[in-house]
C-alpha cells in the first residue's frame, strides 16, 4: 500500500502530466478541424458530417465503462493501469495517422473511411484515458497532492492545446488541403506517442493505494457508481461543460474564416484561448486552497461564461477585441478543468476507502464516457446550429454563406456555450465533498 502521506516525487507528477500531450492531441484536434475536413474537404453535408463527427465518440459513452472495469480487475505486475497507456496509446497514435490519410472521393468512401477510422481512433482512446484519468485516486490518498497533480497535468493539457491546435490549421493551411490535412494525421500522431510513453515511464516506480477489485457485475457496479449523489452531481456538471467547450472548438475555424473574415486567425484565436492557463493555473490551485475546490470551480466556470458573454458582444470590432475576450474563457477553463478533474479522484477515493473496494475504473470509465459524449456532442450541435442558419457546404471551402450562417456561427460560439456553462452550475450544488470528507474517509479505513 503507498504510504498515507503520500507526497509524490515531482518526477511523478511531471511523468502523470505527460499524459495529457496525448489525451490533449486526441481531444483537441478532431474537435478543431475534422468538422471543417468533412464540409469543407470532402463536400459532406454539415448535417450528416455532424453525425460522422458524433457517433464514433459517443461509442465510448458504452465503451469506456467497460474500459474501467478492465482496467479495475488487471492483475499486471506493473500494475493495474500503467500498461494499458503504453499499448492503448501506440495503438491510437497509428490509427490517427490514417484518420486523414483516407480517399477525398467519392463522397460515400471518403465519409466512411472517416467514421471507420475515427471509430477506431475513439475505441484504442478509451482503453487509454479511462487508466489514466483513474491514477490519482491510487496514486496518493492526499486532498491536495491530487490538486497539485492536476496542476501538473491541466498546465500539460494547457501546453498541448496550444501546441497541437495553434500548429495545425497552420499546418494545414501551409501545406494546403491536400497534403496538410494527412501531415496534420502524422503531427498528432506523434504528440500522442510522446504523451503515451511519458506518462507510462514517469510513472513507474509508485506503489499504489490498493482495495480490492469490487465484484459483482458490471451492471451492478455502474448502479452503485450512478447512485452517488456527489459524483452523479459532479459529472452532470463537468459533462454540460464539455459540451460547452465542445461546441467553441467546433466553431473556432468558422468564427475565424467567415465572422472574421481571416482563415489565418483561427490560430489566433486558439492561442488566446489557451494560453492564458499556462500561466494562470498555478495561481487556480493557490484559489482551490484557500476557497476549496468546489467554490473555487464555479468561479473558474463564471470566467468562462462571462468571456462567452463578451466574444459575441465584441464580434464586430475586429481580432483583438475578440482575442482579449477570448482569453477570459480561457482563464475559466483551466480552472474549469483543473478542479473537477481534482475532484473526482476525491469521490472515487472516498467510495473506496468506505466500502474497501475500489470500482475508481468503473467510476473513471463513467467520468471519461460523459466528458467524450459532451466533447463529441460539440461538433455535431454546431453543425446543427450551422444546418439552422443554412450553411453552404462545398469543396473549397469558398461558397458564399447568408446571413443567417454568419449569426448562426457566432450565437453558437458564443452565447450557446454561455448559457450551458451557467446552467451546469444548478447541477453542482449537490456535491458536498471537501477535505474533511476525504480525510475522514481515508482515516476510517487505516
Amino acid at each position: 500500500m503507498a504510504e498515507d502521506t503520500a507526497v509524490l516525487p515531482g518526477r511523478v507528477r511531471r511523468g502523470y502530466g505527460l499524459g495529457s500531450v496525448a489525451t490533449g492531441a486526441f481531444g483537441t484536434v478532431p474537435g478543431l478541424l475534422l468538422l471543417p475536413y468533412l464540409t469543407d474537404r470532402l463536400g459532406i453535408a454539415a448535417g450528416l458530417a455532424g453525425l460522422i463527427v458524433l457517433l464514433p465518440k459517443a461509442w465510448d459513452v458504452l465503451l469506456n465503462p467497460i474500459a474501467g472495469r478492465v482496467s479495475d480487475r488487471s492483475t499486471h505486475p506493473d500494475g493495474r493501469r500503467r500498461p494499458f497507456l503504453v499499448r492503448a496509446g501506440l495503438t491510437l497514435a497509428v490509427l490517427f495517422a490514417l484518420l486523414f490519410a483516407g480517399p477525398t472521393s467519392p463522397s460515400a468512401l471518403a465519409a466512411g473511411w472517416v467514421a471507420v477510422l475515427f471509430l477506431a481512433c475513439a475505441s484504442a482512446y478509451a482503453f487509454f484515458q479511462v487508466p489514466y484519468v483513474a491514477m490519482p485516486a491510487e496514486l496518493t490518498r492526499d486532498y491536495g497532492e491530487r490538486t497539485r497533480l492536476m496542476t501538473w497535468r491541466v498546465a500539460v493539457l494547457a501546453l498541448t492545446i496550444l501546441v497541437a491546435g495553434g500548429l495545425s490549421p497552420a499546418l494545414r493551411d501551409a501545406l494546403g488541403p491536400e497534403w496538410g490535412y494527412r501531415a496534420v494525421g502524422v503531427f498528432v500522431s506523434l504528440l500522442i506517442v510522446v504523451g503515451a510513453v511519458g506518462a507510462w515511464w514517469g510513472t513507474k516506480g509508485v506503489p499504489p493505494v490498493e482495495h480490492v477489485a469490487a465484484g459483482g457485475s458490471l451492471a451492478h457496479q455502474l448502479r452503485v457508481v450512478a447512485g452517488a449523489p456527489d459524483f452523479r452531481a459532479l459529472l452532470l456538471t463537468f459533462a454540460v461543460q464539455a459540451l460547452a467547450t465542445g461546441v467553441m472548438l467546433a466553431g473556432v475555424d468558422y468564427m475565424a474564416r467567415w465572422v472574421l473574415g481571416d482563415p489565418g486567425a483561427a490560430t489566433i484565436l486558439f492561442v488566446a484561448f489557451v494560453g492564458p492557463a499556462l500561466v494562470v493555473t498555478p495561481l487556480w490551485e493557490r484559489v482551490g486552497r484557500r476557497t476549496g475546490k468546489r467554490p473555487a470551480f464555479v468561479v473558474a466556470s463564471l470566467c468562462l461564461a462571462v468571456g462567452a458573454v463578451l466574444v459575441w458582444v465584441t464580434h464586430d470590432l475586429g481580432l483583438a477585441p475578440v482575442a482579449l475576450a477570448l482569453a477570459l474563457v480561457g482563464v475559466g477553463y483551466a480552472g474549469a478543468q483543473m478542479f473537477p478533474m481534482a475532484m473526482l479522484p476525491d469521490a472515487a477515493a472516498v467510495d473506496a476507502d468506505r466500502t474497501g473496494e475500489s470500482r475508481v475504473g468503473v467510476y473513471t470509465g463513467v467520468w471519461t464516457a460523459a466528458e467524450t459524449l459532451g466533447l463529441a456532442l460539440g461538433p455535431g450541435v454546431y453543425g446543427l446550429v450551422l444546418m439552422l442558419g443554412g450553411y453552404v457546404s462545398s469543396t473549397d471551402g469558398a461558397a458564399a454563406q447568408p446571413d443567417s450562417a454568419i449569426t448562426a456561427m457566432t450565437l453558437g460560439f458564443t452565447v450557446l456555450p454561455a448559457l450551458l456553462v451557467l446552467g451546469s452550475l444548478l447541477l453542482l450544488r449537490g456535491y458536498r465533498i471537501d477535505e474533511a470528507a476525504v480525510v475522514a474517509a481515508g482515516e476510517a479505513a487505516r
